[in-house]
């Protein structure tokens, strides 16, 4: 009987219990957030170009209990350091304002929270927790001293000389693919930096003896040691032993466009190394050898009338990549008709590379017509790469004006900058130039049907022949008003957005190449005159059917 009582007793306390949790249980909260204003604007939880001290007002659905905030508000920076502030509650008793207690760092994301532990004066709870993107704007002083154009065009030429001449490699002297691939070298990089070498000469930055020494190395090293694949080089080499690296799964062998562009760079240092001392004649002797051998007719893959990309010892022609215009590599159409030993015909240049007309364009976008190629141009490197040596002014054949081309290119990458039709902040006549580049997720051909927001320098200042003075309203402002951010050791980084507060902290050899490059074509017209003034070219470019002032 007692054993039943007491059993009783506990169930009937636990119903008791349970009846009692159910009766005192809390309504659910109705705390909510209402609206927020940082220096007066609204514009949800993310607002760029914030002033350094801005002012933050959130509203709430009731009063708050000021004793809550120290537990419930935090502002952070995007490393994650505590930032101090000071808070009070206005008139109304509902909105929270929230002052930094010291000036924001401009150019810099800031996280404001707000968690539930924000209450009201009856002790409510907020329902749900807010997260604020905060980025602060450019801080519009010049970062160094003003100084006339020219002598900004030299500073940045020789400061990304730098990349090419302090940072090469040590045993091969060839370009590292960028500053943290340590024995990876880039062939198609270092026909750049070989050309960079040339106006490294001419801009006095080294002297011509140093020069030769450094070309004596590279070919040397290109003759001796460098992996060949019919007499075309693989993308990445290891600097040390030259043997091939892989650049992906089966492009372990040939790439006819990288062997291009370190082609155009070896026939300009040919032509510019051009006395009849026996250092510069051996000089010129090797650089005919490399030259020479390349199979540029055996990449047409069994005759075919267009020329292929890849070709691997270990996976044939399993790439399966026609060159095929519009793009960077009408370079390697021009020296494949060029070469005296291994030539293409006209018509795998009318077949393959302009698909029988088919790479025109015609359309206008921001009222400007483009000749060739994609929507909108595509990216900027399709109007550097091929041009750093083939002069485009006054250059035609039946598909097109290339200085047409190629200023019409560059002017709908401004344009589209300043429309902006996707509200990135940062973005304007100043601020412009999208082509392939490292991006906040990793690495991204960048273009006006292609944009997340990322500006690259390469792109702007690789166009200074076509567009000089857009490109110098962006070099002013890359330089004096980002300066602190995007300039350092070898030139300006690779990428950045000031939408998202991103900035690289990396070059590559392809896109620091064409700055020294084309600054230097736009002035001078040094390599262009240099690789022109190549007679297999003259010949290669007429049998393709271009005219120039140079044929």
């Amino acid at each position: 009987m007692t054993r039943f009582i007491v059993s009783l007793i506990i169930v009937t306390g636990i119903f008791a219990s349970c009846k009692k949790e159910k009766n005192t249980s809390l309504p659910t909260s109705t705390f909510d957030y209402v609206g927020l204003t940082v220096d007066g604007l609204s514009n949800g939880f993310s607002y760029n170009n914030v002033a350094v001290n801005p002012v933050i007002k959130i509203s709430f659905s009731a009063d708050i209990n000021h004793a809550s905030v120290n537990q419930a508000v935090s502002l952070k920076d995007n490393e994650g350091n505590i930032i101090l502030f000071s808070t009070s509650v206005d008139q109304d008793k509902k909105t929270l304002v929230i002052l930094p207690a010291t000036a924001l760092k401009p150019f810099t994301k800031y996280i404001l929270s707000v968690t539930n532990n924000l209450e009201t004066q009856n002790g409510d709870k907020l329902r749900t927790s807010l997260s604020i993107t905060l980025n602060t704007g450019i801080d519009t002083t010049d970062k160094f001293p003003v100084i006339s154009d020219e002598e900004l065009l030299t500073l940045v030429q020789k400061q990304t000389f730098k990349y090419f001449w302090d940072f090469a490699h040590p045993v091969s002297g060839l370009a590292r693919e960028r500053d943290s691939s340590g024995d990876i070298v880039t062939t198609g990089g270092s026909g750049f930096g070989i050309m960079a070498i040339v106006t490294g000469i001419h801009r006095n930055f080294i002297t011509r003896q140093e020069g030769l020494q450094r070309m004596q190395k590279i070919v040397g090293f290109l003759k001796d040691k460098a992996d060949r694949f019919h007499g075309a080089f693989p993308h990445w080499l290891n600097g040390s032993t030259g043997k091939k690296i892989a650049f992906s799964a089966k492009d372990d062998g040939a790439d006819l466009v990288e062997t291009s562009l370190l082609m155009q760079g070896l026939l300009t240092a040919r032509q510019y190394f051009n006395r009849p001392d026996i250092a510069e004649a051996a000089l010129r002797d090797d650089i005919n050898s490399l030259w020479n051998e390349v199979e540029w007719s055996w990449f047409r893959k069994g005759n075919e009338n267009v020329l292929y990309w890849h070709w691997s010892p270990n996976h044939q022609w399993e790439m399966n990549h026609p060159i095929k215009g519009w793009n960077e590599a009408l370079i390697t159409y021009v020296l494949a008709a060029s070469s005296s030993t291994h030539p293409v015909p006209k018509a795998v240049y009318d077949e393959g590379w302009a698909s029988n007309g088919a790479i025109r364009n015609g359309n206008s976008y921001f009222g400007i017509s483009l000749p060739l190629g994609p929507p909108n141009g595509g990216p900027l490197f399709f109007s550097h790469y091929s041009f750093l040596g083939i002069n485009p002014k006054g250059l035609t054949d039946k598909y097109a004006n290339y200085e047409t081309q190629n200023t019409a290119h560059s002017l709908i990458h401004y344009n589209y900058a300043k429309a902006n039709p996707k509200g990135f902040f940062g973005y304007g006549e100043n601020c412009w130039g999208f082509t392939a580049s490292d991006d906040i997720n990793g690495y991204l051909a960048h273009e006006p049907n292609n944009d997340n927001g990322v500006i690259s320098p390469t792109a702007a200042l690789s166009s200074f022949p076509y567009t000089p003075d857009e490109s110098m309203k962006a070099l002013k402002f890359f330089y004096y008003k980002l300066g602190d951010k995007i300039w350092k050791d070898y030139g300006f980084i690779d990428a950045f957005s000031l939408h998202h507060a991103w900035f690289s902290n990396s070059y590559l050899a392809i896109d620091q190449g064409p700055i020294i490059i084309m600054i230097e074509n736009h002035r001078s017209g040094l390599l262009w005159n240099l690789f022109m003034s190549s007679p297999e070219i003259i010949n290669g470019m007429k049998t393709l059917g271009f005219q120039s002032p140079y044929l």
